[in-house]
């Protein structure tokens, strides 16, 4: 493997380009992982194509550079455990872009969108995986739910939790708190006959519902009363003590 020391400064400057490149407009479902101290490595997120046994999974790829790159081809492999014809267990990536079809003049955008392309279309006549390709070439349906099974344990990415919210979470235990009281005997429970109008006979001998008098006049009005009567009450002393004491003046004159 290759380091920025042993990468010519031509490949060196080319390589900066082409990554400002893919991280300033990324090809579709692809993002760039890039190490300044470590061009020779690069890394990639692939994006599960839709329709696939990959979608929604995501996939990390790395193209090692050799010394003498761009003259020989990179060599490409999975991080992310896959299931598919063309990757082998290890994760290495056969295709004929990295192969017998590799040309100078390709770029790294090239490199990833072919590899991007392999889960779209496999190829099992040139399978790195043989059970996958004889499954893909046998039972299509069987090979998809291996495929999606290695997605759903190594290419998924946790969904974050959610949080239940404070309101709902207060609302709840206030249900939970008046339940409790209820069952302890501290609350006491209506029930619908404490609330039902009482009954009277009626004249042509059937119950007739009286509608109760609400208990909140009787508790407001009498207290106003009591403190109005204390009022006069006190007024009216007053006044008596302020006629006594004028007799006594005038018996004095």
């Amino acid at each position: 493997m290759a380091t920025n020391e042993n990468l010519p400064p031509n490949v060196i400057r080319q390589l900066a380009k082409e990554l400002k490149n893919l991280d300033e407009t990324p090809p579709e479902g692809i993002k760039v992982v890039v190490n300044d101290d470590d061009l020779s490595t690069i890394f990639a997120d692939i994006e599960g194509p839709a329709g696939t046994p990959y979608e929604n999974g995501t996939f990390r790829m790395k193209l090692l550079l050799s010394h003498d790159f761009p003259q020989s081809p990179p060599k490409g492999y999975f991080v992310t455990k896959i299931f598919h014809p063309n990757i082998a267990t290890n994760g290495e990536i056969c295709v004929n872009t990295l192969k017998k079809d590799w040309n100078p003049s390709l770029g790294l955008r090239h490199v990833l969108i072919v590899v991007r392309c392999l889960l779209i279309e496999p190829f099992p006549e040139s399978a790195l995986n043989e059970q996958a390709g004889k499954m893909l070439l046998e039972n299509y349906e069987e090979y998809a739910r291996h495929a999606r099974l290695y997605t759903g344990i190594h290419a998924l990415k946790p969904k974050p939790k959610c949080q239940v919210g404070i309101s709902e979470s207060t609302t709840a235990l206030n249900v939970d708190q008046a339940a409790n009281l209820v069952s302890d005997g501290k609350m006491p429970t209506i029930t619908a006959a404490a609330t039902a109008p009482p009954k009277i006979q009626g004249t042509n001998g059937q119950d007739q519902n009286v509608a109760p008098t609400h208990p909140t006049e009787a508790a407001v009005g009498a207290p106003a009363i009591q403190k109005k009567e204390g009022v006069v009450a006190a007024k009216a002393q007053i006044d008596k003590k302020k006629m006594d004491a004028r007799k006594k003046s005038l018996k004095r004159l």
